[in-house]
């Protein structure tokens, strides 16, 4: 604070001798003034730029702007880092979410083991109200052709309707267009699952036997019959009997035991 002062106090008194010296020569000619004004300028401002440089050094601001540059240094640098950070996180997600995808299809494998299967990961999918169909990223080089079951860890997802060398692509047990024979596996009863435009996840079982009798809650299962579907796979669960106006109207809707939205893994029986 003191030298702060003292920096002012200089100040002031060369300013003042500068006013003195303007105010004697001011009733000299122009020329005596400009002279005046040179001499000034040439004394005065390398004298003010030394206080200022004396003033900041007292202070510490010299060493201020060089901390500056110092943080803007360490910033560049820490932002370099996050970056770096950042990338190895993304790398490391998709090495984790590729993991999974293995450690499902080896659980899958082992859970149907009875079976000669092709592990395949979901890479596209449609689906609409009418079209639920996906494909998956095996094909005919990994021995894959139409008309294979292909089922996941929950139950039966549909079968390959085409296939390229290395895609197939697969008619979900969801799509509207489809059809499965099916049995509840309590009373055996016979249906047809067909899928609905109103859910993914909803079919809807006709052709029900008009003596049967059926249970909400009762899961069901492949038949066998069709032709394409292996018998005893698991389909889904009656959610909902409806009762028409004869047995013959009568149907049941059925909850897919596959979330065919977030379905990610699947395996096609070859066998």
């Amino acid at each position: 604070m003191e030298r702060d002062k003292k920096g002012g106090i200089i100040g002031i008194i060369v300013t003042i001798i500068i006013l003195i010296l303007l105010v004697v020569f001011t009733n000299n000619n122009s020329e005596s003034v400009s002279i005046i004004e040179n001499v000034a300028n040439i004394v005065v401002v390398p004298v003010e730029n030394g206080l200022t440089y004396l003033k900041n050094k007292l202070n510490g601001n010299d060493s201020f702007f060089e901390n500056i540059n110092q943080l803007k240094a360490e910033n560049e640098k820490l932002k370099q880092k996050n970056s770096e950070l950042e990338q190895n996180l993304r790398e490391y997600e998709i090495v984790k979410n590729e993991n999974e995808q293995l450690k499902q299809q080896l659980n899958l494998a082992e859970k149907y083991g009875e079976y000669t299967t092709v592990p395949g990961t979901i890479i596209s999918r449609d689906i609409s109200n009418y079209s639920k169909t996906v494909v998956i990223n095996v094909g005919s080089d990994n021995g894959i052709e139409e008309n294979m079951t292909v089922i996941a860890d929950e139950g039966l997802v549909g079968y390959v309707v085409s296939v390229t060398s290395n895609t197939a692509k697969i008619q979900t047990i969801a799509d509207s267009a489809s059809a499965t024979s099916c049995l509840a596996s309590t009373t055996r009863d016979s249906m047809i699952c067909k899928g609905t435009v109103e859910k993914n996840s909803i079919l809807k079982a006709e052709y029900i036997s008009t003596d049967s009798n059926i249970i909400q809650g009762d899961s069901v299962e492949t038949s066998g019959l069709g032709g394409i579907y292996l018998k005893g796979i698991h389909v889904g669960t009656i959610k909902k009997v409806v009762e028409g106006t004869n047995k013959t109207d009568s149907y049941a809707l059925i909850e897919t035991a596959v979330d065919f939205e977030k379905l990610e893994t699947v395996l096609v029986i070859t066998n």
